[in-house]
């Protein structure tokens, strides 16, 4: 039991903690405003002077309040920032794997030629991680932020930190997803519906016609590979089969796209290829196929996305869509420097979309001639 309680006492801190900071943060408290007297926060709260002492204590070194000796606790400015800091914050949501190291360097590139510095930061593809990242973002002294959000999918529920930056006019620049309440922000994508549609269709005009899809459900890049291969198929006026297609979530991603695919081979359900998310999957794919006692491309070919150095393997080069790593790295860093020298509201297109082309590698087979 007392273990019990102290497991409670430190949850009532971090409720108020978390409550006054998300007060501070969507501007219901605002800079300069005096905070309630601990006894009205205790009366509030109902929890002790102690607990509500904690709370503030935390609150203060972390720089969201600051106590004046006489007169009380007070909201601070979170930072008074200063345009000629030259750090520029770069957010992804890996650091040190796929496509990123790459990306990063494109616009280390840039920035470093203009005289900026990068801060870097990651989320894990979290949600709540991005939001730390942005509330600890908020308090430093950066120019501007080049984000890729985490699950770009699913509902947006810290649109109050964006906010914060515009109210700032701190400029920030999305890459490789957005937010679907934020489509109007500036922007670097891959034009992933075309991709999907590109390649659904190169395997179409190669003979195949049961083609199964894996998708990521959680982020936009899957949604819209998703529905350039469903127009790819109706295009060749072959029906969508939602059996067909394996979605998977970023925390599943090491695991149901292979049991998936595993059991679909030895359950011997027709297929002649399929169409895969990215490169990590199509690895997966193949490894699962081969589990299964399949051969690629012989009896079943198979795609990636992105063209990474995971595309070719032991002697097992992926048929991919080309991903310009660095090149969009380096267009979001320019797209970011015309930010901060014009303002914020940049007159000039905001959204900028990297046409995809394919490259062919030996992971599918022509089988127009078994038709």
């Amino acid at each position: 039991m007392p273990n019990q309680e102290i497991v409670q006492k430190e949850l009532k801190y971090v409720k108020l903690m978390e409550d006054l900071k998300e007060k501070i943060l969507s501007g219901t408290l605002k800079a300069g405003d005096k905070l309630p007297s601990e006894n009205e926060l205790s009366m509030s709260y109902q929890v002790s002077r102690q607990t509500v002492r904690k709370a503030l204590s935390i609150l203060e070194n972390a720089g969201y309040i600051y106590a004046e000796h006489g007169r009380g606790t007070f909201c601070s400015e979170l930072v008074h920032h200063n345009r000629n800091s030259r750090n520029i914050a770069v957010v992804t949501t890996y650091l040190s794997d796929y496509i990123f190291p790459r990306v990063i360097k494109g616009i280390d590139t840039v920035l470093t030629r203009e005289g900026y510095s990068i801060i870097l930061k990651n989320t894990g593809n979290s949600r709540s991680q991005e939001a730390r990242c942005l509330e600890e973002l908020l308090q430093k002294d950066i120019e501007g932020i080049i984000i890729e959000p985490s699950k770009s999918q699913i509902y947006c529920r810290h649109m109050n930190l964006y906010q914060k930056l515009e109210e700032y006019n701190i400029p920030y620049v999305f890459i490789q997803g957005c937010f679907a309440r934020m489509n109007d922000r500036p922007q670097v994508l891959m034009n992933d519906y075309k991709g999907g549609y590109l390649i659904t269709k190169y395997l179409i005009e190669k003979g195949h016609n049961k083609i199964t899809g894996v998708f990521k459900s959680d982020d936009i890049q899957g949604q819209n590979r998703h529905k350039g291969y469903v127009a790819a198929l109706q295009e060749a006026g072959i029906s969508y089969d939602p059996d067909r297609v394996i979605w998977y979530y970023t925390e599943d991603r090491k695991v149901h796209p292979y049991e998936s695919i595993y059991h679909m081979a030895i359950s011997r359900y027709p297929m002649d290829a399929v169409v895969c998310y990215n490169d990590q999957i199509a690895m997966k794919v193949i490894q699962a196929l081969n589990d299964a006692g399949y051969k690629v491309p012989e009896d079943i070919s198979v795609t990636g996305y992105d063209n990474s150095y995971m595309a070719n393997i032991n002697g097992m080069k992926l048929t991919s869509i080309i991903h310009p790593q660095e090149k969009l790295g380096e267009m979001a860093a320019e797209l970011m420097l015309k930010l901060i020298q014009n303002g914020i509201e940049l007159k000039e297109e905001k959204k900028i979309l990297i046409e995809p082309e394919i490259i062919e590698g030996n992971s599918c087979m022509d089988r127009k001639n078994n038709l």
